[in-house]
């Protein structure tokens, strides 16, 4: 048997590589430059769309975030709404994705991320805060895990008891009804009953003292109760400044937080301060204590002697003034003589009355 010859048209890589020598120069692929520009911009803004929607879809994308989804029948849903989050232990473990009206009872669907929810798990609708807002409190039991398509029966489902609706109810039914027919009953039943035996009797009496003091008090108590709905309904309406304040909070904090190990840096360093100052104060103990001696003995002589020093001080003030006044007109000094020649030489009037004390400085010019 002959062997097969390798050629050209056996192998496609030497068919690659001997191509026409007149192709041989230009390269495989085209470069970008030579393409259209229209084309290469749309393909790219269609990329950078697609990759922006899947960045911010990123929780939804398999195998990178969306959790798993489970459903759960309530009695009611208690002002539960999409949003609500879903907590394990006190943490945030999803959310809730949807609640619905299925037949008699809730379908609540909601979503969980990295939890473990088995097969006894309790699921239960919360009060986040005062002000209404609810979540669902998932507690996972059991030894298997739950399986997402199967729906968590209502056995293992609580709903809390909304007050507010209670309240509006009760406003609602006390308002319609006529506390004064009531009055009126329970005053006929009491009449009815007024010779029967004592306990019936004060059973109905009894009766008939609450309607009077109901009746009596309706107008106050339409007050209350209106009074309450306007709260609620004003807390109701404060929810999201609530929040807003609950969240300035946590940022204040998280702030100090922040500035802890500054504030701990700060301190730690002013205390290593104070322990070099006092070694400096304790290594220079025997030059400064002579000093400090030094001058407690001068100033305990100064303090003795202070009445000298302010005659001292008072007398060398007019000293100076005359030997500002006497050398401060050149280089030379003025001076002024007296009793050179005797009285009897000069004309009446000539010796200044004071003798021969030097006459005051006026402040005028001569």
């Amino acid at each position: 048997m002959r062997p097969a010859r390798l050629g050209p048209r056996n192998v496609p890589g030497l068919r690659r590589l001997l191509r026409d020598p007149a192709d041989r120069g230009r390269p495989m692929f085209r470069p970008l430059r030579e393409r259209n520009p229209v084309l290469v911009g749309a393909v790219g803004l269609v990329l950078l769309a697609l990759v922006s929607l899947a960045a911010y879809n990123a929780d939804a994308l398999p195998g990178i975030g969306g959790g798993t989804t489970y459903t759960a029948s309530f009695s009611e849903a208690a002002g539960l709404k999409p949003g609500n989050e879903v907590r394990v232990a006190g943490v945030k473990v999803g959310t809730v994705d949807g609640v619905s009206l299925d037949g008699d009872q809730v379908k609540v669907t909601f979503t969980v991320k990295h939890t473990w929810i088995g097969d006894s798990s309790t699921v239960a609708i919360g009060i986040k805060t005062l002000l209404g807002q609810k979540y669902v409190a998932v507690d996972p039991l059991g030894n298997r895990p739950q399986d997402p398509a199967a729906r968590i029966p209502r056995s293992r489902t609580t709903s809390p008891y909304d007050v507010t609706q209670a309240l509006n109810g009760l406003g609602q039914t006390l308002g319609s009804i006529d506390t004064q027919k009531l009055a009126g009953s329970f005053q006929a039943i009491s009449d009815t009953f007024k010779d029967t035996p004592a306990s019936v009797r004060s059973a109905a009496t009894g009766l008939s003292d609450l309607s009077r003091t109901i009746s009596s008090r309706d107008a106050q108590l339409a007050d209350l109760l209106a009074g309450s709905k306007q709260l609620t309904k004003t807390l109701s309406d404060q929810n999201g400044r609530f929040q807003q304040l609950l969240t300035d909070g946590n940022l204040l904090l998280g702030e100090v937080q922040s500035r802890r190990d500054a504030i701990h840096t700060l301190l730690t360093g002013t205390q290593a301060l104070g322990t070099q100052l006092n070694g400096l104060v304790a290594d220079n103990n025997r030059q400064l204590a002579p000093t400090l001696d030094a001058l407690d003995r001068v100033t305990s002589v100064l303090d003795a002697n202070q009445s000298s020093l302010d005659k001292v001080l008072a007398l060398a003030g007019p000293y100076y003034r005359v030997v500002g006044n006497t050398l401060g007109n050149g280089r030379w000094f003025d001076s002024y003589l007296c009793g050179l020649v005797p009285k009897n030489y000069l004309p009446k009037g000539t010796p200044p009355a004071t003798g021969c004390m030097p006459p005051k400085a006026t402040g005028g010019t001569s």
